[in-house]
């Protein structure tokens, strides 16, 4: 079964996302505070990426209810996790972004807590996939690690390894659940986890790219089947798969909430990028 998650976006940012302009746009549409987190990410990937996070949010608020652009105001929980102000117009309360590899992604539900993660298999920068791994030991329990050692081929190993991970991300990073509480048997899914009770659902953007949905009930009372396939391969749930135009066509009319500064463009690093082995919340 799929889990009644009410909207799934993701943006390509590794695509074209924007020219001076549009990206400067896009930055004075957002709030100060979060355009100086944006300005941290060293790699224009994950700026990019940051940036479309931002902009998802603020679409996913600003059209069903028609707010003001400018009247969307982010807070930050101490966990990190991007929340509204003021949300009691908001029919989706509850979201959760996280972006990592090739895209940003979305999940937003209006009744039950959300985390979103999002992984993409691929060779580690440093060393073999075993190093990789005995690097990453501690992430994982020893019966986790039964299941990703399981396959013959190093690849399909990996593959399992951010299997995990991307659900272990769900409410180990923006929620704020420790990793190391959490251990997860494909099939069927357990959880180590005795104040909530949560739901998950695996599925695939694309052949190299697993995301992971976990919903609760806020006050924990209602329990939720666990979207599980008996070959252990993710769904393939549907996206709505958005443009950097899309992100931007609200903004046109909107009152700029952050002062211009047009030299922000030229303090972004767009380097080489590197093989970061973590999903990364936004």
């Amino acid at each position: 079964m799929m889990l009644p998650a009410k909207r799934l976006c993701a943006v390509r940012h590794t695509n074209r996302m924007a020219a001076g302009t549009e990206w400067l746009l896009a930055l004075w549409s957002i709030q100060p505070e979060e355009k100086e987190r944006v300005g941290q990410f060293l790699f224009a990937s994950d700026a990019n990426a940051a940036l479309a996070g931002r902009l998802m949010i603020r679409k996913l608020v600003a059209e069903k209810p028609n707010i003001p652009w400018n009247h969307i105001h982010l807070q930050r929980t101490s966990k990190g996790k991007p929340v509204l102000a003021k949300d009691s117009l908001n029919p989706y309360p509850n979201f959760n972004i996280s972006h990592q590899g090739d895209y940003a992604v979305l999940a937003a539900e209006p009744e039950l807590q959300i985390g979103i993660d999002i992984m993409k298999t691929s060779f580690p920068d440093c060393g073999s996939i075993p190093e990789f791994f005995h690097i990453m030991k501690r992430k994982f329990t020893n019966k986790e690690w039964e299941t990703i050692r399981s396959f013959n081929d190093e690849w399909a190993q990996l593959d399992m390894f951010y299997h995990h991970w991307a659900l272990k991300g769900t409410i180990g990073f923006g929620l704020g659940f420790e990793m190391h509480r959490l251990e997860f048997d494909i099939s069927p899914l357990n959880l180590d986890i005795e104040e909530k009770e949560w739901a998950f659902e695996e599925s695939k953007i694309d052949e190299h790219h697993f995301v992971a949905v976990a919903l609760s009930k806020p006050d924990g009372s209602r329990h939720h089947s666990v979207s599980h396939h008996g070959d252990s391969k993710p769904s393939q749930r549907q996206f709505i798969i958005l443009n950097f135009n899309d992100l931007i066509a609200l903004i046109a009319s909107a009152v700029p909430m952050t002062p211009e500064d047009p030299s922000s463009w030229d303090c972004f690093c767009f380097t080489e990028e590197i093989l970061i082995g973590n999903g990364t919340k936004s």
